[in-house]
């Protein structure tokens, strides 16, 4: 109950805190909407939604904090309007990869997902920042501080656009995006009243029937001034892995349930204030199989259960001062979850002779007696079959407080900073499983279990400006300080002597760095279709601190990583714009890369800095609309990821050498979509499209002799959707199948030293659905 109330005070301190720091703003006298005539120019404005076409290359994009097509801003930048990503069936963050170059998800199930960009890709903290509107999202630390692998989601549903920016966005966004950002720009409260839905029935093959049900309201409560939006959601996939082990079938089913409330007040015309309210609940089962017992099977001794209750609190204020606009963002997030894994065949691969020697006689030069053998077989039997449960709780509270210009000047700047309070406390638990249904036992029968604390604090200040030298030169450079703070406490409270997991009180250790990051760009228009850009741009994650009891004091904490990205791209226009090519080349390189690794005398495991990669890479997408109602798109991404250094220092030695090819990155990806949209009959039309996403191979491990590494084959995913649609797209109803030709499209595998250890996760299979929607 303790701990259940302290949030709640924390969130009334912190609400309050963000009233009074509105309220004072909004003491200020409300100034004439001098800039009005230049609402284009003002991130406020762009907030409302939009109905652009992506193709047309005029979607307004606020990605720099500045608004602007997305053919003017001089960076790689994909936006995918709400109508773009309704037609290509995009539900999730996973469906929309196939439509960025460079944008890999290694899915490992609900809210269990690692996103990567230009060949980044690693455990820790995030190397690619997600917002939801103006709200960075934490991941939960984990007791292995790997937050870039959980991250909440949320349904995708009557959004405005998504932004994906590649490259680092380090001087504007922080450590989060060390190699890009993603926005989910959700469309706003109106002054009019407006509702839709959109259902959807599906069935996967090896699996039962799903659905998913969508609905929104408008509500202009005070006309003018106030307005609400809110949304709710609820989806179910029935599973499709069958479990031999335990003679279960569709053992990976999941549900979310979740919705929000946005709400706008507008006291003035040159003022707005934003509060929203996101909640989701899911819950699943883990979406991982063992290709050694068959396609899409599992031999896993136990039930895996994954939960997930998230919410996210958030006040945005907008007060156009003029020249330039000021922008407050506070937000709460709150998480908690539970999710395992299976560690009954690791506690059976202690049932040996030379185990019970080591365990019962401390040595394996005195074997045991027939009569011990027995009794520590016994023991260990009683365990399994076992689970180690991960419960924990992710709060994170956020401000930004920024100022942007709005003048038609050759000078266009922002300045802000920005403070971060996130604390993660989670344990690591081994738990008895029933061996009959393979379920947890509940309440809970725990013989081992490690508590740790994560706090990370940080405070940031940023600047960026833009100067037009000449009509068609730009130069901007960007300058980012950035000060954290690290403290990791935890201890064994509840020992397991048989792995060696001895009693360890609690204890701290704490980390901090400061630092700063840059960014130059110049950019030169030929003419309004033909733009050619240089940049150099730093990116970094944070460092921490490893909780390991009887680590060296001087390996305790490691530093954070950091990188510069070199591209050089073009943004054309061709045809009366017609046909859109946006290209990139870049080189990245990647030194002081956090590794996980032993102690030179292998007594520890832990996380240090060692090794350095060199990431070069090639990337396009292609848009045109040859004739009316028929649109095609393409993009193209060719990654070449190496370590140029040994992952080895004077503390820590780690698998990879110089010229190893980093794991998970494949060296080609791409897809092609095509589109057409005719009149039938009267206010009908009917509409169809078919896209194609190809990923090349990688590997597992960085060596190759290493006899873990795995290779994940490549392969291609096809869907179709067609289907008819009323007047101005008021209504529609389609069908679709997805994974047309069923490939086994594997996108993580893992493998250790552990019977049955051998796992991945993969596309989902051949799915056949109806959706429907309507809008009034």
């Amino acid at each position: 109950m303790t701990q259940s109330a302290n949030p709640s005070r924390r969130r009334c301190r912190g609400a309050r805190t963000i009233q009074i720091a509105l309220l004072a703003g909004a003491a200020f006298p409300v100034l004439p909407a001098q800039a009005q005539e230049a609402a284009d120019a003002s991130p406020a404005a762009v907030s409302a939604p939009r109905q652009q076409d992506a193709a047309s290359g005029d979607v307004v994009v606020t990605a720099l904090r500045q608004s602007s097509r997305v053919q003017d801003a001089p960076i790689a930048i994909t936006a995918l309007t709400g109508e773009s990503l309704a037609n290509a069936g995009v539900a999730q963050v996973t469906d929309y990869a196939k439509l960025v170059p460079g944008l890999r998800i290694q899915d490992n199930g609900p809210g269990q997902r690692r996103i990567s960009l230009r060949g980044i890709l690693a455990s820790g903290e995030p190397t690619v920042g997600t917002y939801y509107d103006e709200v960075p999202i934490a991941g939960s630390v984990g007791v292995s501080s790997d937050a870039g692998g959980r991250t909440p989601d949320f349904a995708l549903f009557d959004i405005d656009r998504v932004e994906v920016l590649r490259g680092p966005q380090g001087t504007l966004y922080g450590a989060s995006a060390m190699t890009g950002a993603i926005r989910v720009i959700y469309s706003r409260p109106e002054d009019r009243y407006a509702g839709s839905f959109q259902g959807d029935i599906h069935g996967t093959k090896g699996g039962g029937l799903g659905y998913s049900v969508s609905g929104m309201v408008n509500v202009p409560l005070v006309e003018g001034l106030l307005a609400v939006r809110g949304v709710i959601y609820r989806s179910h996939s029935d599973g499709y892995i069958d479990n031999s082990y335990l003679g279960r079938s569709k053992i990976n089913d999941s549900e979310t349930t979740g919705g929000r409330i946005l709400a706008r007040l507008t006291p003035a015309p040159n003022f707005t204030l934003d509060g929203s309210v996101f909640l989701s609940s899911a819950n699943a089962s883990s979406f991982s199989w063992n290709p050694q017992i068959g396609k899409l099977k599992t031999a896993a001794q136990a039930i895996l259960p994954y939960e997930d209750r998230s919410q996210i609190y958030n006040l945005t204020a907008r007060w156009d001062i003029g020249p330039a606009e000021l922008t407050a963002v506070s937000s709460w997030q709150h998480r908690r979850s539970v999710y395992a894994s299976d560690d009954s065949y690791y506690i059976d691969s202690y049932l040996s002779p030379s185990k019970c020697a080591s365990y019962v006689n401390a040595g394996a030069s005195t074997p045991c007696t027939s009569t011990q053998l027995q009794n520590y077989y016994d023991y260990v039997n009683g365990l399994s079959p076992a689970v180690i449960y991960y419960p924990g709780k992710t709060k994170d509270w956020t401000n930004e407080l920024r100022l942007s210009s709005t003048s038609g000047g050759p000078l266009h700047w922002t300045v802000g900073a920005f403070t971060e309070s996130r604390k993660n406390i989670t344990a690591g638990e081994d738990a008895r499983v029933d061996a009959q249904s393979g379920e947890i036992i509940k309440p809970l029968q725990l013989f081992y279990r490690r508590n740790i604390e994560d706090e990370f604090k940080q405070v940031a200040g940023f600047g960026e400006a833009s100067f037009k030298a000449t009509e068609k030169l730009t130069l901007t450079a960007g300058l980012r300080y950035f000060h954290y703070e690290k403290t990791v406490t935890g201890g064994t409270d509840m020992p397991w002597e048989l792995i060696g997991a001895t009693y360890r009180p609690t204890a701290s250790v704490k980390s901090k760095e400061n630092g700063w990051l840059t960014k130059f760009n110049v950019d030169y228009a030929f003419t309004r279709d033909i733009m050619i850009y240089a940049q150099a741009s730093q990116g970094f994650r944070p460092g921490g601190a490893n909780q390991v009891i009887g680590l060296a004091e001087t390996l305790t904490p490691y530093t954070a990583d950091k990188l510069w990205n070199y591209e050089f791209g073009a943004k054309t226009a061709f045809f009366n714009r017609r046909l859109y090519v946006n290209g990139a080349l870049y080189q990245i390189d990647w030194s002081n890369m956090q590794v996980s690794g032993r102690t030179l005398n292998n007594a520890y495991s832990f996380i240090s800095n060692a090794g350095a990669a060199r990431i070069r890479g090639a990337e396009m997408e292609v848009s045109t609309r040859p004739a009316p109602g028929l649109e095609i798109g393409a993009n193209a991404s060719y990654i070449d990821a190496k370590l140029t250094e040994d992952q080895i220092s004077s503390v820590v030695s780690a698998p990879g050498r110089a010229g190893d090819r980093l794991p998970y990155i494949p060296h080609f990806t791409g897809s092609v979509s095509i589109e057409y949209k005719r009149p039938v009959s009267g206010d009908l039309s009917a509409v169809a499209r078919a896209d194609v996403n190809y990923v090349g191979a990688s590997y597992s491990e960085f060596r190759a002799n290493n006899p873990l590494r795995i290779r994940m084959d490549d392969y291609s995913l096809a869907n179709l959707r067609v289907g008819i649609e009323g007047e101005a797209g008021k209504w529609g109803a389609y069908l679709y199948v997805s994974n047309l030709f069923d490939a086994t499209a594997i996108n993580r595998a893992s493998q250790s030293s552990t019977p049955n250890s051998y796992s991945v996760t993969s596309a989902l299979p051949r799915t056949f659905g109806l959706s429907v929607n309507t809008s009034f």
